[in-house]
């Protein structure tokens, strides 16, 4: 029995160098697991950059302040498809309001009935932080309009920010 087991040891040994000595030295090294990017902080113009339009560019929208990565949602946020209109920009009021109306395309919410809050509150949560990775939030959601920090803006408050990945 001690026999069959020696063998056996020896037969998996043989296996294993014979794997790798096929193996380059790069890949016999230890790979870490890919670390999620950070969240950025994106300004308008920057934000306008991930429309849909480039075919090699990521899409990205914004609701309530958060930028979401749609790009898995290509069918229907890039180029021609239905809701391009809402990429590329903070468009809560649009999906608070279910419009593509190029006016309603606007972080603004001021003025949206209990309705229409509650169906962004159901959309932001059930649609968008369900289904699309977080990849930053626009600088109206932690900048005063005069530049100066929001001081109601807390990161440890926000869906998917982790302090440690940020430095």
């Amino acid at each position: 029995m001690a026999d069959g087991f020696g063998l056996a040891l020896a037969l998996l040994a043989s296996a294993l160098l014979g794997f790798q000595e096929g193996m380059t030295e790069q890949e016999l090294r230890f790979k870490p697991a890919p670390r999620h990017r950070p969240v950025r902080l994106f300004t308008e113009s920057e934000l306008a950059r991930y429309n849909g339009q480039e075919e090699d560019q990521p899409i990205y929208i914004a609701v309530k302040g958060v930028v979401f990565d749609v790009t898995a949602g290509k069918e229907f946020y890039g180029k021609g498809a239905p809701y391009n209109a809402l990429v590329g920009k903070d468009s809560t009021r649009g999906i608070a309001k279910m419009s593509l109306d190029p006016v309603d395309l606007t972080h603004d919410t001021m003025g949206l009935t209990e309705e229409e809050l509650q169906s962004l509150d159901d959309t932001f949560n059930n649609v968008y932080k369900a289904k699309y990775p977080i990849v930053g939030y626009t600088a109206q959601r932690i900048l005063n309009e005069d530049g100066s920090p929001n001081p109601n803006f807390k990161p440890e408050d926000q869906p998917h920010f982790v302090i440690k990945d940020e430095f």
